[in-house]
């Protein structure tokens, strides 16, 4: 067994840099990541305004850029009336107007390698959490399996940021609410050459969407499709797949010729949700583990990310006297980083479950050529209302700034 003030389970974007805030302000912190590496497929890859101006306020944002990566500024969308471009974040006032394209391997890499730096903080590798130590009426820590066998971590808090499908969440019995329609996609790999464009491409067509992730040495392919359509197309075989992704992006078609069988291709079911409670004595969650996001927009990490510094700012302090007088954490700071994060979440989710409804949806639903709702068309000609939804997708509802 060992102690810590803090034990954050989840090694994505917001347990990494929740563990690196508290580590840099002197709080014992544990991060427990159930993977051996942070290799994952699945995991997206843009860093948008509001998490560079966080990485200049700690003084990162030079050597992060230094990393290999590209820029967006507009959201530009292939369809069969010719590209169409509702968010443009160009105009933003910030050092960043653009979205940050980079593996979020090579993101974590880099934030873990920061809190490294601090003696107060220790890496797992490899933990599997299997139960939360409640004592008191209270969560006091969590039991994992580590390389060499079981292990328990004691803590003051435990901070679930274990991703959509928070291993934290359930065993603390806190139930997700739907906020949003699900969907599902295919994921695979593509290969990639040294001439190819960098960042990620996407593409509206006839009933079907497709997606690009640039990830240096392969492309990650994913195609999107109305839930419940996949047997149907599984059944028509793995050339009916390539046929369709080619169709939408005929440039990559010679590359499908890598994709032989269906275990190269993954099903992921999306769907967005939101807990009511985020937190129990002794308990935290943040990003998806509190509030699984949709893909729209990609602003998963970032929500994830501003949750981490809302966290840190409020809970830096209580963790110090904590760990100093060796007494369990008082739940009302919990409740307050709840207060300061579930209003932007519950307006961004709402975003995404209408842009699913009334754009992915009709996109998908339909065989004819896709047409962008007259409002998506009218935003940019707009002059008041066209740089909000940048302003949105870029910082969401309000900035997060770091304390101190």
């Amino acid at each position: 067994m060992t102690r810590t003030a803090c034990a954050v389970v989840g090694g994505g974007p917001g347990g990494a840099v929740l563990a690196l805030l508290l580590a840099r302000k002197g709080v014992d912190v544990t991060l427990l990541e159930a993977h051996p590496d942070f290799d994952r497929e699945f995991r997206g890859d843009t860093l948008h305004p509001s998490v560079m101006e966080i990485m200049d306020q700690l003084g990162l944002a030079g050597r992060l850029l230094e990393r290999r990566h590209s820029k967006i500024s507009t959201f530009t969308i292939q369809t069969d009336e010719g590209p169409f471009s509702p968010i443009d974040l160009s105009r933003l006032r910030t050092k960043f107007p653009y979205i940050t394209v980079m593996p979020q391997t090579s993101f974590l890499e880099f934030i873990v390698g920061e809190a490294e730096k601090y003696p107060n903080f220790r890496l797992v590798m490899g933990a599997r959490v299997r139960g939360l130590v409640e004592e008191d009426g209270g969560v006091r820590g969590v039991r994992y399996e580590g390389k060499d066998g079981p292990r328990e971590v004691r803590a003051a808090l435990v901070v679930g940021a274990d991703g959509r499908g928070s291993r934290v969440r359930r065993l603390a019995g806190i139930e997700p609410i739907k906020t949003s329609p699900p969907m599902d996609v295919l994921w695979f790999k593509l290969p990639r050459e040294p001439e190819d464009q960098e960042g990620i491409v996407g593409r509206f067509g006839r009933g079907h969407i497709a997606v690009m992730l640039d990830r240096e040495d392969y492309w990650q392919a994913g195609y999107v499709i109305p839930k419940g359509t996949f047997p149907e197309l599984r059944h028509e075989g793995i050339g009916e797949l390539k046929r369709q992704f080619a169709g939408l992006i005929p440039e990559f078609a010679d590359r499908l010729a890598h994709l032989t069988d269906w275990r190269e291709v993954s099903l992921l079911s999306v769907e967005s949700s939101r807990c009511p409670t985020w937190h129990k004595p002794g308990l935290l969650l943040i990003g998806d583990a509190a509030h699984v996001m949709s893909p729209v927009a990609g602003v998963g990490i970032n929500y994830a990310i501003q949750d981490a510094v809302s966290a840190a700012n409020v809970l830096d302090g209580p963790l110090t006297e904590s760990q100093r007088r060796l007494v369990a954490l008082d739940e009302k700071h919990l409740a307050a980083v709840q207060r300061r994060r579930e209003l932007p979440t519950r307006v961004i989710q709402a975003l995404q479950a209408q842009i699913q409804k009334n754009v992915l949806a009709p996109a998908l639903g339909s065989s004819r050529p896709f047409s962008p709702p007259l409002l998506l068309k009218l935003l940019p000609r707009i002059p008041v209302l066209r740089d909000l939804p940048g302003r949105l997708v870029g910082f969401g509802l309000w900035r997060v700034r770091v304390k101190g």
